[in-house]
């Protein structure tokens, strides 16, 4: 696809979505459960399932914990490279290639130390056989976004069903870095396994650009997930003090922050508008803020009402939350678990069809959800 192509479907895409943008009044389901299958992970930030039945936890501290048959072994994987574990700065994704049963391949996204101090996103692989992590190296490290701050890394990602790699990146709290498109912060990338750049992303031969995005005007992307039917990556993304978004980033596509957000200055004042031509709505905002963080799109028949739901992690509002969506339209919003009063940092659909929860706690907890009664 040529970059001029691209343009024009992005103006296409800006024209359907530019209505969308929705916030609905959330039901609150107070008859879901869980099960704990264990506690004593500190500040857990993702779950990986791998082919032989075992799982992998990150902690954002900068350690990778294994789950086997029940049980969290005391001994963290080894090989794991140098993290910034400051501020929301860490260890954060973990995700299994396309064919790690055949090339062992654990990828792993990290806060990487730069500069005097300070860290930036990267993502790389290594080798993992029985709780060991060999040759790690990274494949992409976004060197512009290196800064002593330690807040919005993003840090998501996720392979395609044509294999290539995405992950999100945060506008590192510099809110004007996620509208230059010469600067991968506040952006959605696009990249091949090996790190190397897609010819047809839609930036493309232009000189200066960062060629390596796909969408930008994001500002802190949280949860990362594949559509089951159509194949594209949907994402949602911190606001401030409002303005939440669920998005379906397309190639080439503006989403705005900070020129237009349903969010404001965390000492009120609004920001910029809600609304402007050439930037795209979201599909929903939550507004006031719930602190969107893990995201999986629901297949399983444990859930048979559920399909097609999306389901994300809350971190400040304390919830499981399910948005149904009619298309790209969203439809019904379901807040469950709320009584529980923990941070769900990650949610993910495991190879049982359960889902699953991470807590964002020193004392952090892998749950079960059980299905609806």
């Amino acid at each position: 696809m040529r970059p001029v192509i691209v343009a024009t479907l992005a103006g296409l895409a800006l024209t359907a979505c530019a209505d969308n943008a929705a916030t609905l009044e959330a039901r609150h389901d107070d008859t879901v459960s869980v099960s704990v299958l264990t506690d004593g992970l500190h500040h857990p930030w993702s779950l990986a399932f791998l082919p032989g039945g075992e799982w992998l936890i990150t902690e954002r501290r900068g350690t990778l914990r294994r789950f086997q048959d029940g049980k969290l072994k005391d001994t963290p994987v080894a090989g794991v490279p140098e993290v910034v574990a400051k501020g929301q700065g860490g260890l954060f994704d973990v995700l299994p290639h396309p064919d790690f049963a055949d090339n062992q391949r654990l990828y792993l996204s990290y806060a990487k130390p730069c500069g005097d101090g300070g860290g930036t996103t990267a993502v790389g692989y290594g080798t993992y056989d029985a709780g060991t992590l060999t040759d790690f190296r990274d494949v992409y490290v976004a060197e512009k976004s290196c800064t002593n701050t330690a807040k919005h890394f993003g840090g998501r990602i996720l392979f395609d069903n044509d294999g290539y790699l995405f992950l999100t990146l945060g506008d590192r709290g510099q809110r004007e870095r996620a509208q230059d498109t010469r600067d991968p912060a506040g952006s959605l990338l696009r990249l091949k396994d090996d790190g190397s750049i897609p010819t047809d992303n839609p930036l493309a031969g232009q000189d200066g650009k960062a060629t390596e995005i796909w969408s930008w005007g994001h500002r802190n992307p949280q949860g990362l997930a594949l559509h089951p039917h159509t194949g594209e990556p949907w994402l949602n993304e911190h606001g401030p003090r409002g303005g939440d978004e669920i998005n379906a980033p397309q190639a080439g596509i503006n989403y705005g922050w900070p020129v237009i957000t349903y969010g404001r200055e965390y000492y009120g004042p609004s920001i910029g508008t809600t609304e402007k031509k050439g930037y795209a709505q979201p599909l929903l905002h939550w507004t006031p803020s719930i602190a969107p963080s893990g995201m999986a799109f629901v297949t399983s028949e444990r859930y048979p009402d559920w399909q097609g739901d999306t389901v994300h992690g809350a971190l400040k509002l304390t919830h499981l939350n399910k948005v149904a969506f009619d298309g790209k339209t969203p439809t019904r919003e379901v807040r469950m678990l709320e009584d529980r009063g923990e941070r769900l940092r990650d949610v993910r659909q495991g190879p049982d069809g359960y889902l699953y929860l991470l807590t964002d706690s020193s004392n952090g907890k892998l749950l079960r959800l059980d299905p609806p009664k």
